[in-house]
Order: structure tokens, then C-alpha cells, then sequence
């Protein structure tokens, strides 16, 4: 009884519009007045204290940080252009430089609504351009865009990682071949497609070796970024805080270097830091003090029983976990939807014999999926209002292929789960 008025509860108050972090303070609020005698609310200020006082909290602000000065330095367009001298051969041309550009670009991101943004401003105009099919092309964009937060650095496993107590560096090692697969998984669903329909395709781009190899460099600055931020946790040389703060320097230099680098600049960046930052740790307390609520009214407890009583088995968990994430995420925004079960789901996983890393990575290709799902998928929203004109239908039919590739990509994480769990063994 109490699970299922917990969770009406939490459905009515998220889907209100109320801001998402006064939403889970107010349902721990009103759980707390129906099931508890103590006065909880007492405890918010040193709960707050606690929770932004943890160490592992401060990559947040230095990746989103990092983000912003790729944003603004004029990177992304330069390896734009490179990945199309390299790429815009296979048949979907463009539509395959804009999954590889999202993937490059939300390697050094770590966050999936930026590295949609970023590449959709560039790759826009490319649509009439070269008459590619307009649904499919703005699919790649879309979903190409979550691999952001899938592809370490990622923000969603910080935020993942500090809530379960479970190793950051482990699950960066964990989704790093995932997040190469799905990747591949993007393009060749683009392949077949334009395989199938040519005319999708657009018209070739010309190129030419001597192209390619001029705009090669322009690769260079987030290859290295990459391999100095990943390097440096993959060896154990920095933490994952560490490693951002080297790769806000370098971006720094990368940026000074190519003559972007200016005191307006950097306000801006710092604004939209400050602003991405506050959103994400308001967001943070209200979800611990929902935590809290959650295991001082039992509510964990009882679940784990329901679970006991109608003999279900680990297989039968899991399924019923990724069903209600799946559900979720037609109509939750991600990050509400991941901080506000992540209490509930991890327990009831770890205790069917899941191992917390594996978990991790799963919860972050369900959030993708949510993230392309129609009718409130978040990077729908972005790549619509970049797009600036037509009807958002065509933005959710063109990513629908992609959704098919996400679900592949779960199955096969769920039927071999070395795919994830074998970096974290190695370097582990």
C-alpha cells in the first residue's frame, strides 16, 4: 500500500510542473506526514550540508564547465567540417559526421542536451543544402546527442555514482565500450536506411585526400582532450574531479590559442556554469531527501518483500525495472526520472545479484531511450527548437530508428554482460 501511494504521490507532484527538486523535497514532505511521526524536515540543513560537501560533487561544475568553453571556442564546428572530409563517403554521407561529431563531442562534454545543442546548430543548415531526407537527419542528431552521457566523461554517472556510493572511474571504464558499440550501432542504422531509401541520402559530398588530410588536425584538440581526461582515470594517474580540472586548462590553452579566448567569453561560461550547476545540486538535495524519507518509512523494505512474496526471480526484476524506466520515459524529464528511482530500483537490483557498476551503465541507455522518446524526450525539444520551423512529429519519427538501436543495445548488455563489466575487471 504504501508503495503504490509513494509512487502516485511522486507521478502527481513531477507532473505538476513544479520545479523538479521542490517536487521531491514536497513528496518527502507529504510521504514523511502520511507514514512518519518524526519531524524529518528538520534534518534538510545538514542534509544539504552533507550532500554538496562530498568531494566527488565538484566534477560536476568542472565538466560542465569544460563543456561551455567547448561550446564556445569554435571546436566543434572545426571537427565538424574534419569528420565530413572522413566520413561523408558512406551512403547517408553528413547524417554519419553528425553521429561521429556527437560522439567525439560528448566524450569531452559529458552531457547529452550540449553535445545535441552544439552539433545541431552546425550541422543544421546542411539539410537543404544537400537534400537529405529531413525526419532522418534530425534523428541522428537527436540521438546522437545522448551518446553524451553514455561515452565518459558523463554527469548522469557522477550523479549515479555518488548516490550508490559505487566507483566513478569504474563506471566511466563500464560504458566506454558500450558507448563504442551504440555509436557504431547509430551509423549503421543510418547505413541500412539510406541503403534502403538512397534518395534519404542527400547528395555526395565531393572530397578528396588532400582535403582530409589538410583538416585533419582540426581532430586533434578533442582527441587529446579526450585521451588526457579518459587516460588520466583509466591509469589511475587523477580522479575523475582531477581529470576535468586538467581539461578545462587545456581547453583554456586551445582556446587562447586560436585567438577565441576573451573576458566576455568566460562570463558567459562561468554564468551558464553557475546556472547548470545550481539547477543540478537543488535537484541533488530534494532527491536525498526523498532518499531518506523512502528508508525511514520502509518503503525499500516492502518492495524487497512484495519481490520475496510473488517469487520473483532476478530475470523477472530486471525486466520489471526496465519496463517502468521504459514507461517513465515517455512522459519524465531524465535527470528527475533517474535521481527519483535510483533510491527505489538500485536496492531491489543489487539485491537480485546485479553488480552496481553493470547497473549503472543499464540505468544510462534507459535515460537514452527516455531522452528520444516521445512525447517529452528532452533532446526532441532541443534539435525542434534548433530546427526552428515544421512540426516536432518530425523530429520523434526521424529518431524512432534510433530508439530500435538503443533497445538492441540493452538486450545485448543484458545477454553478455562483459560488454560492460570487462574494462572495470581489467583496470579494476
Amino acid at each position: 500500500m504504501t508503495a503504490g501511494v509513494s509512487l502516485l504521490v511522486l507521478l502527481a507532484i513531477l507532473g505538476s510542473s513544479i520545479a523538479v527538486a521542490a517536487g521531491m523535497g514536497l513528496t518527502g514532505v507529504v510521504l514523511q506526514q502520511l507514514y512518519s511521526s518524526m519531524p524529518m524536515q528538520r534534518m534538510l540543513g545538514e542534509l544539504s550540508w552533507s550532500t554538496t560537501s562530498n568531494f566527488i560533487l565538484t566534477a560536476i561544475p568542472f565538466y560542465i564547465m569544460f563543456g561551455e568553453i567547448l561550446l564556445r571556442s569554435g571546436i566543434a564546428e572545426r571537427m565538424y567540417a574534419a569528420l565530413t572530409q572522413w566520413l561523408s563517403w558512406l551512403p547517408g554521407g553528413l547524417m554519419h559526421s553528425n553521429i561521429g561529431s556527437c560522439a567525439l563531442f560528448g566524450s569531452v562534454s559529458g552531457s547529452s542536451v550540449a553535445t545535441a545543442a552544439t552539433i545541431g546548430v552546425v550541422a543544421m543548415g546542411e539539410i537543404d543544402k544537400n537534400d537529405y531526407n529531413e525526419p532522418l537527419f534530425l534523428g541522428t542528431l537527436a540521438a546522437g546527442g545522448t551518446l553524451g552521457i553514455l561515452i565518459p566523461p558523463s554527469i548522469n554517472m557522477i550523479i549515479y555514482g555518488v548516490m550508490t556510493d559505487t566507483s566513478v572511474p569504474k563506471l566511466y571504464l563500464g560504458g566506454f565500450i558500450p558507448g563504442f558499440i551504440l555509436t557504431v550501432l547509430f551509423s549503421l542504422t543510418v547505413l541500412i536506411a539510406c541503403l534502403w531509401r538512397p534518395q534519404w541520402g542527400g547528395r555526395k559530398v565531393e572530397t578528396n585526400w588532400e582535403a582530409r588530410i589538410r583538416l585533419l588536425p582540426d581532430l586533434l584538440p578533442p582527441l587529446v582532450l579526450l585521451m588526457i581526461v579518459i587516460g588520466a582515470i583509466f591509469f589511475g594517474v587523477a580522479t575523475a574531479t582531477e581529470s576535468a580540472a586538467v581539461g578545462i586548462v587545456g581547453a583554456l590553452v586551445i582556446t587562447a590559442w586560436r585567438g577565441r579566448l576573451s573576458l566576455r567569453m568566460l562570463r558567459d561560461v562561468c554564468e551558464a556554469t553557475a546556472r547548470t550547476t545550481a539547477m543540478v545540486v537543488a535537484i541533488l538535495v530534494g532527491a536525498f531527501f526523498l532518499n531518506v524519507i523512502i528508508q525511514t518509512i520502509g518503503l525499500t523494505q516492502q518492495l524487497s518483500r512484495l519481490i520475496t512474496a510473488y517469487n520473483l526471480g532476478p530475470v523477472e526484476v530486471l525486466g520489471a525495472v526496465i519496463v517502468l524506466y521504459l514507461v517513465l520515459g515517455t512522459f519524465m524529464e531524465e535527470l528527475s526520472m533517474m535521481i527519483s528511482t535510483i533510491p527505489i530500483t538500485t536496492p531491489l537490483i543489487v539485491q537480485a545479484g546485479y553488480d552496481p557498476v553493470w547497473y549503472g551503465v543499464l540505468i544510462v541507455l534507459l535515460i537514452q531511450t527516455a531522452m528520444i522518446s516521445p512525447p517529452f524526450g528532452i533532446n526532441l525539444f532541443v534539435i525542434h527548437g534548433i530546427r526552428g520551423r515544421g512540426r516536432l512529429t518530425d523530429v520523434e519519427k526521424g529518431s524512432a530508428p534510433f530508439v530500435i538501436a538503443l533497445l538492441m543495445m540493452i538486450a545485448m548488455i543484458c545477454i553478455w554482460p562483459d560488454i560492460v563489466m570487462l574494462l572495470p575487471r581489467w583496470f579494476g
